[in-house]
C-alpha cells in the first residue's frame, strides 16, 4: 500500500486556482490534510467508535456515506461489538475508493466491510442502526440535502443513529470572524502558510457550502429524527448525533 504524503498541493503560487476535486493527487495527502485542517477531527473519529459501540443493532448495517479513505468505517469496525454486523462504505470518487479498499484489505477487522463508488445521493439505507456523515454532506448541494437526510433516516431502524460533522458558519458576524481566525490560526500552527491558506480556501469556495448548527438541527428534525444535537464542536467544526 502507497504511503501517504505531506499535504503542499497549494505550497506554491498558483496562476489559477481550480476547484477543489477528491482527485489522486488529494487521495496521496488526504490523511495529513484532513490533521492539519480539521481542529478536533482525531476526537471525532475516536468517538465515532465509542457511539458504534454503544448504538450499533445486531443483524444490521453500518454507512459510512463519503467515506473517503475509510477512517469512520475503520472506528465503527474496531468498537462494535454487537453480532452479525456488515458496514458499508459509499464515496464518489474513484481514487477514494480504490486507496480506501487496500486501507480496508490491510486491516486486522473481522466485520465485513462493502466499498460502493456513487453518489450518496443514490444509496438506499436499509435495516440501518449507525450512518456517519463525517464532513460529507458539505459538499451536497443545498437543495439536496433533506432528501438525503430523509433517506437515512427512512433507512434506519428504531433507536438508530446518525453522525453529522461538519464545517459550519454562524450568524453573528464578530463570532463568525473569531471562528475563522482561530482556524486560520490552527491551520498555521499545523505549519500552513498563509498563500496555502488563501488558495485552498479559493479552491473550495463554492464547492463546501456550510450552514449554521440551527440549519442542521431544523432540517434534521424535519428529516424525521426524534433527538438532535451538537456532541461535539471545536471552532467553526462540529459533529451532531441525530436518533430515529
Amino acid at each position: 500500500m502507497q504511503k501517504h504524503q505531506p499535504d503542499t498541493i497549494y505550497a506554491n503560487p498558483l496562476a489559477e486556482v481550480n476547484r477543489f476535486a477528491f482527485d489522486e493527487r488529494v487521495v496521496d495527502v488526504f490523511p495529513d490534510m484532513i490533521k492539519r485542517s480539521v481542529p478536533g477531527y482525531a476526537t471525532i473519529i475516536n468517538m465515532i467508535g465509542n457511539l458504534a459501540e454503544r448504538y450499533v443493532q445486531a443483524n444490521s448495517n453500518c454507512y459510512d456515506l463519503g467515506c473517503s479513505l475509510g477512517a469512520a468505517t475503520l472506528a465503527m469496525r474496531h468498537r462494535i461489538q454487537a453480532a452479525d454486523c456488515k458496514i458499508i462504505g459509499v464515496d464518489n470518487s474513484a481514487a477514494m475508493i480504490s486507496r480506501c479498499q487496500q486501507v480496508i484489505a490491510a486491516d486486522s477487522g473481522e466485520i465485513p466491510v462493502e466499498l460502493l463508488e456513487a453518489p450518496i445521493q443514490n444509496i438506499s439505507i436499509e435495516n440501518g442502526s449507525m450512518v456517519v456523515l463525517n464532513f460529507t454532506l458539505q459538499f451536497i448541494t443545498t437543495e439536496e440535502r433533506l432528501k438525503v437526510l430523509e433517506n437515512i433516516c427512512s433507512g434506519l431502524n428504531s433507536g438508530g443513529v446518525l453522525i453529522l460533522s461538519e464545517k459550519v458558519v454562524f450568524d453573528d458576524d464578530p463570532h463568525q470572524q473569531l471562528m475563522t481566525e482561530l482556524h486560520h490560526n490552527f491551520k498555521r500552527a499545523n505549519g500552513y502558510s498563509d498563500l496555502e491558506i488563501a488558495q485552498k480556501r479559493t479552491a473550495i469556495e463554492d464547492y463546501l457550502i456550510p450552514e449554521t448548527l440551527d440549519t442542521h438541527r431544523q432540517r434534521l428534525r424535519a428529516a424525521g429524527f426524534s433527538s438532535v444535537d451538537v456532541w461535539f464542536q471545536c471552532f467553526n467544526f462540529a459533529s451532531l448525533i441525530a436518533i430515529k
